[in-house]
């Protein structure tokens, strides 16, 4: 008798099935019972990737678009001194004063106040940066509380791009520079801005209506001289910083 040729396609297509897909087709339609799994993965509780997570740390909550109207933060200068690369986070202006637009300037800010987070977490050095010498007292206490840096000085020039020289051995750079202000005066730019931008540093920084946005990674539009200003800022990157680093104890803690 002679077996018809689709036989073997058939015995030649159930061998290549069990070869990929090893004893679990044999299982499925088995009439003998599933061993019991030790171990279900739908008990393990995975841990959650903090980068995978759109707001780990929970920053959004920390302020609302009412905080900002309160603390001033919509006031710009006045029109003259309006640089072109600032149009974009403008509402408009009243009695010759620039608004913000401070639902841009939530946004932008949230997003800062995440990065910052995500650097304390890591362990980073984090540097706040302020040339205002009303504000400079107030941003080097913030500094000091969180457990991080302040430079409210002069800024001489190669700190940063020569810096093993100027110290005379090999120096880590911070991991973050926070700018509360980002012009050392109305028409010259902080010039740490310039060389964090050199060192490839990520920069958080405040910019106002006369400011240069463009070699700041995290541009917050707002003031960035009033000093009720200044203080919400500060208040805001010293709760998200902190944020940051109960959760890298809480992880080392699991860990260890």
């Amino acid at each position: 008798m002679r077996v018809p040729a689709i036989y073997f396609y058939y015995l030649y297509f159930l061998a290549c099935l069990q070869l990929r897909l090893g004893l679990s087709y044999l299982r499925h339609y088995s009439t003998a019972p599933k061993p019991l799994q030790e171990n279900s993965t739908e008990d393990v509780k995975l841990p959650v990737n903090p980068l995978e997570h759109p707001d780990y740390f929970q920053v959004h909550n920390l302020f609302t678009v009412k905080d900002l109207f309160d603390a001033r933060v919509h006031y710009g200068h006045k029109e003259g001194s309006l640089n072109d690369y600032m149009r974009p986070y403008l509402y408009g202006s009243r009695l010759g004063h620039l608004i913000f637009d401070l639902d841009i300037t939530a946004e932008h800010l949230r997003k800062a106040l995440n990065f910052a987070a995500h650097i304390a977490y890591r362990g980073g050095i984090i540097c706040f940066f302020n040339r205002n010498a009303m504000n400079s007292h107030k941003v080097e206490r913030t500094a000091k509380e969180c457990g991080e840096y302040a430079h409210t000085r002069f800024w001489r020039g190669g700190i940063f791009t020569n810096a093993n020289y100027q110290f005379g051995a090999v120096t880590r750079l911070p991991d973050l520079c926070i700018f509360l202000n980002t012009q050392n005066n109305i028409l010259n730019q902080h010039t740490a801005v310039r060389d964090s931008a050199k060192m490839l540093i990520p920069t958080i920084g405040i910019v106002d209506s006369n400011c240069n946005p463009n070699l700041i990674t995290y541009p917050v539009p707002g003031n960035d001289d009033t000093p009720v200003a200044i203080e919400l800022y500060c208040k805001l990157f010293k709760e998200a910083i902190l944020r940051g680093k109960a959760e890298r104890m809480k992880l080392l803690q699991e860990v260890n």
